[in-house]
């Protein structure tokens, strides 16, 4: 996808963005990874980005599901 000219954005919990402050219009690719552990180190490091979903104190993390669902939400709103 990288050669195709997608942005890949890795959805973590130490993601240094919020992906609700980055510009998903392009070519975007959101990658997940396993429930639990996360984005595996070498699938992190292929990432342009790693991302991360804004969340409170009372809720620390979303699983996997949930978050894929909030990442497609937030691709949907930017599109024209």
């Amino acid at each position: 996808l990288k050669e195709a000219g997608f942005w890949t954005y890795g959805l973590a919990e130490r993601g240094d963005a919020r992906i609700d402050a980055l510009d998903l219009k392009g070519r975007t690719c959101i990658v997940l990874g396993a429930e639990g552990e996360g984005l595996r180190r070498l699938t992190a490091e292929k990432c342009d980005r790693l991302v991360t979903i804004p969340t409170s104190d009372v809720l620390s993390a979303l699983n996997v599901s949930n978050a894929a669902a909030v990442a497609a939400y937030e691709w949907a709103r930017q599109r024209p």
